[in-house]
């Protein structure tokens, strides 16, 4: 009787440190899981100047500030993104040679101990989608394809952007992607 006894304790102990061991392993993260659908990925910065030089249509600085945010954010681009435009002639007109600077995060797939939640997300764009784009924004989509979207994780760029200089007609831009984004907000 006294070894069954001292059996049944052992196997108790056994089954809470099993138990015990598990939890913790849960504690360090390295078994959480991510939201249904999720993988974990690592923010990065970025630093960028962005120095635009369009043929067709120029923009003043607060207008290229508005849509290099809009583009940044349907991207994904993290909390805290900032653009701030630099024109030689001043806010409100148009400037043919307008610059910005850009400081934003974006997320790249990849476990770490500080792992956020991404999702893979489809961004699609063209004339009139989202209504703030226009055709006349072809070199500004352009150049973003060219020298910012390659600092955000992307894949299946489907890429049909043909701009035309000094000219509306001919133009036009169709760019899709699907990027490496944090999981849309609950409402």
């Amino acid at each position: 009787m006294l070894t069954q006894r001292r059996l049944l304790t052992a196997i108790g102990v056994l089954g809470a440190a099993v138990v015990f061991a598990g939890t913790l392993y849960a504690d360090t993260g390295a078994g959480t899981a991510m939201p249904s659908g999720g993988e974990p990925g690592n923010w990065q910065q970025h630093k960028y100047n962005f120095n635009y030089m369009g043929f067709t249509t120029t923009y003043s600085c607060d207008g290229l500030e508005d849509k290099l945010k809009l583009l940044l954010k349907l991207s994904g681009a993290g909390p805290g993104t900032q653009v701030v435009a630099s024109c030689d002639r001043g806010y409100g007109r148009p400037d043919r040679l307008a610059m910005a600077y850009l400081t934003f995060s974006s997320l790249q797939p990849g476990a770490a101990p500080d792992a956020a939640p991404g999702t893979w997300r489809h961004v699609a764009l063209s004339p009139r989608h989202p209504n703030q784009l226009d055709l006349g924004d072809c070199e500004l989509i352009e150049e973003f394809r060219d020298r910012v979207l390659p600092l955000f994780a992307t894949r299946n760029i489907s890429n049909d952007v043909t701009c035309v200089p000094h000219q509306l007609s001919g133009s036009n831009f169709n760019l899709s992607y699907d990027v490496f984004a944090p999981p849309p907000a609950a409402k």
